[in-house]
C-alpha cells in the first residue's frame, strides 16, 4: 500500500469529522468542505499552515513526534488511531521493517497443542489471523459458524462473508457495525502490515466486489475490538446475545483467540446448549 496516500487519506478524514466547536474554535460563517480547515489544524497545533499541508500530502519523512503529538491532540485521535499515525510516520521514516512481522508461510491451521486447548473451552471459540481467516475453532465454535464453512471449498473468512455471502445478513442482525468492525480491524492490520500480501489481494477482491466495503475502506476508520457483546441470528437455534473477550496468542504473532460466552440461566445460555446438541462433531465440516 502507498504510505503517502494512506497517511494523506487518513489525516484528511480525521480532519474532516472534527467540527469546529469539537476544537473550541467558533462556527463561524459557511464552509465549504466538512470539518477544521488546514489553517485551522495548523494554527491549533502550532505550526505554519504550509508545513501541515506538507504533512497531509503524505510527507511524514523527518516529521518529528512532538509534531505528530500536536496532531493526533488537535484532530483528538484516540489511542488505537495515534498508534496508527506513529506506525505510518515510522514507515516514512524506512522503519517499517521494525514493525513488520517476520514472514511465515501462509497459515490454514493451527498448532495441535493450540487446537486441544480449544477443545477444551465449553464455549465458543475461534481463532482468526490479522486477515479475517477462520483457521480453527471448538466444536460449538463451529456450529455457531456454521454458514462460513457451506462451502468446503472456500476457506472460511470473516471479512469476505461479511460481504460477498447473502447468509451474513441473516446471522449478523446488526449487519452495519458488523461490517464496520471487519473493515476498521482489517485497516488496522494494513497499518501494522502495509506490505501483507494476502491482506492486499483480499481488500482489493473485497473492493471490488462490494461497493458497502469500498465506501467504509475509504473511511480510513481503525478500531481494535477486544471485549463487549454481539449478537447474532443463528438459523437453528435463533438469537444469540453473546459476551466477547479477545486475546493476541504471543506463540503465534498475528494470531487472535476469540471466546464466546452467555450469561447463566439466560436465553441464550440455552440456545447455545441446543446448538451443541444439534451439531453432532460428524455433523460438522471439518477445518481445511
Amino acid at each position: 500500500m502507498n504510505n503517502r496516500v494512506e497517511v494523506r487519506e487518513f489525516l484528511t478524514t480525521r480532519r474532516a469529522r472534527i467540527t469546529p466547536e469539537q476544537a473550541g474554535l467558533p462556527a463561524g460563517g459557511q464552509r465549504r468542505v466538512p470539518g477544521l480547515r488546514r489553517s485551522e489544524v495548523a494554527a491549533l497545533a502550532g505550526m505554519s499552515v504550509e508545513y501541515y499541508a506538507k504533512v497531509e500530502r503524505g510527507s511524514l519523512a523527518g516529521v518529528s513526534a512532538g509534531v505528530l503529538e500536536a496532531i493526533a491532540r488537535v484532530l483528538q485521535l484516540d489511542d488505537v488511531e495515534r498508534a496508527h499515525l506513529m506506525r505510518l510516520a515510522q514507515e516514512a521514516n524506512g522503519g517499517g521493517a521494525l514493525l513488520r512481522p517476520s514472514r511465515r508461510p501462509k497459515q490454514r491451521g493451527v498448532r495441535p497443542s493450540l487446537q486441544w486447548a480449544l477443545d477444551a473451552i465449553t464455549t465458543p471459540a475461534i481463532v482468526v489471523n490479522n486477515r479475517a481467516d477462520l483457521l480453527a475453532a471448538n466444536h460449538l465454535g463451529r456450529a455457531m459458524h456454521s454458514d462460513l464453512y457451506a462451502d468446503p471449498a472456500t476457506p472460511p473468512n470473516l471479512a469476505r462473508f461479511t460481504f460477498l455471502d447473502s447468509a451474513a445478513r441473516r446471522f449478523y442482525p446488526d449487519w452495519s457495525r458488523f461490517a464496520d468492525m471487519s473493515v476498521a480491524n482489517l485497516r488496522t492490520a494494513a497499518g501494522i502490515d502495509p506490505h501483507d500480501k494476502g491482506l492486499q489481494d483480499l481488500v482489493g477482491e473485497l473492493s471490488t466486489r462490494s461497493d458497502e466495503f469500498r465506501r467504509r475502506w475509504g473511511a480510513h476508520n481503525v478500531r481494535i475490538h477486544g471485549a463487549g457483546v454481539k449478537h447474532f441470528h443463528h438459523h437453528v437455534v435463533g438469537d444469540l446475545a453473546l459476551a466477547y473477550e479477545s486475546m493476541d496468542l504471543q506463540a503465534d504473532p498475528g494470531l487472535t483467540l476469540t471466546i464466546y460466552a452467555a450469561e447463566p440461566d439466560s436465553p441464550t445460555a440455552h440456545a447455545l446448549a441446543l446448538l451443541a446438541s444439534w451439531a453432532a462433531p460428524s455433523d460438522l465440516v471439518e477445518m481445511p
